[in-house]
């Protein structure tokens, strides 16, 4: 695992929650779950699971990524009112501003012992293992223990992007729609994610493996 400290999610939900000037009854309500869930994941006494961070990400308009980013303003994405030219030369302006600020970019080499971690609930951890400034896009290393699920009530989940999969070791089961597949060494998969999905881990050893969502994940 990662020596990389873990960035303090909590508190990050909630600013982004105070900017928005949603409260936090209104949230859970948005997301689905109850007020006193958020407040425990915002004071860091809980921990979201998968499909809860996505359906918080979403209700509040950020993106999973910028979770990472502890000292960092949670927006960093251009507003979706700028025009296409401003939106295309945002890019590389972002690129620029991280070049001048190593410390804040992470890559374009990530070592293993540097990988910045994400603890879920429901047995998930997440290892980012890179990001390019402006991309809107998760690219992670993903853990699911024995008995993981990304949605501790076993429901399934939707959100923005297209979603690619690659399984390094254990098996994996993916729900997507109504069909269920298994997922061994070596398989990959690729779907858009607003179609309804769920993964678990019905083996006896962790199931690892390179997940990326691309394309608009905020």
């Amino acid at each position: 695992m990662s020596s990389a400290v873990v960035p303090p999610v909590g508190a990050r939900i909630r600013q982004a929650r105070l900017e928005r000037g949603t409260s936090l009854r209104a949230l859970a309500r948005e997301v689905g779950v109850s007020a006193s869930l958020v407040s425990q994941i915002e004071t860091g006494k809980s921990q979201p699971s998968v499909s809860t961070l996505y359906a918080i990400t979403t209700a509040l308009g950020i993106s999973v990524e910028s979770l990472f980013d502890a000292g960092e303003t949670v927006r960093e994405t251009v507003p979706e009112t700028a025009s296409k030219a401003v939106r295309e030369a945002a890019v590389p302006h972002a690129l620029a501003v991280f070049a001048a600020r190593p410390g804040r970019r992470i890559g374009p080499l990530v070592g293993s012992g540097g990988r910045e971690t994400l603890e879920l609930d429901s047995g998930v951890v997440w290892e980012r293992l890179g990001r390019v400034p402006g991309a809107e896009a998760d690219f992670l290393l993903v853990t699911y223990r024995p008995g993981g699920s990304s949605s501790g009530s076993g429901g399934l989940m939707r959100h923005a992007g297209t979603e690619y999969g690659y399984l390094t070791s254990g098996e994996l089961v993916l729900t997507l729609g109504f069909e269920e597949y298994t997922l061994r060494a070596g398989d990959s998969v690729c779907f858009e994610s607003t179609t309804p999905h769920r993964y678990r881990n019905d083996g006896e050893v962790p199931a690892v493996g390179v997940w990326f969502v691309s394309g608009d994940v905020q």
